[in-house]
């Protein structure tokens, strides 16, 4: 997986490639915990991402959770494949996603 991060003042974009599942999960754990103070609003663009295991899913909403306290979080670019994983678990109630 690749992780393209992108700040612009206090807006952070993460755009997310290939896949994230339990082996790839802590690389991008790793990128937020180091990346995230400071951001008000936190974007994930998820249009070149093949695929989100369960384990992706945990970073996100840990990303989500931390955002809730801070600002605002947005997920986009999602594909039919990883909106239909987001629906089956009910992350569409819990993300924002557009």
């Amino acid at each position: 997986m690749t992780i393209n991060k992108t700040t612009e003042d206090s807006k952070l974009t993460i755009a997310l490639e290939g896949r994230l599942d339990t082996v790839t999960a802590p690389e991008l754990e790793a990128a937020l915990k180091d990346s995230l103070s400071g951001v008000t609003d936190l974007v994930f663009d998820l249009s070149a991402l093949e695929y989100i295991s369960s384990a992706g899913l945990r970073v996100l909403l840990s990303a989500q959770k931390t955002m809730n306290k801070q600002g605002s979080m947005v997920v986009r670019g999602a594909n039919e494949d990883l909106m239909e994983i987001f629906d089956v678990t009910g992350f569409v109630d819990i993300l924002n996603i557009e």
